[in-house]
């Protein structure tokens, strides 16, 4: 992979958000709030066969087991996007 990022991603790991410069960033009004709508992506349901060590895992982690599969699933997808798209080339 030639793409290397160059981000001193330890230096932005380690900032807090008072070291962020948000000076170019424009207030948003009272009225952008009034306008604004909460937009969630549609989804599907799928059944999808897990081991029980797995499943037994997430249920441990609290009870929105079937909700933190779904943002792991997302994670691991994202992760491997630029893979996928390289990988059919």
């Amino acid at each position: 992979m030639n793409d290397t990022s160059k981000t001193d991603w330890e230096r932005i790991d380690a900032m807090g958000d008072e070291d962020i410069d948000t000076s170019d960033i424009p207030p948003l009004s009272a009225e952008f709030w009034a306008k604004a709508k909460l937009r969630s992506p549609r989804q599907i349901t799928a059944s999808v066969q897990i081991d029980p060590e797995t499943f037994a895992w997430f249920q441990s982690q609290g009870e929105n087991a079937t909700q933190q599969m779904s943002v792991a699933l997302k994670i691991y997808a994202e992760a491997h996007k630029s893979y996928v798209t390289t990988a059919k080339a």
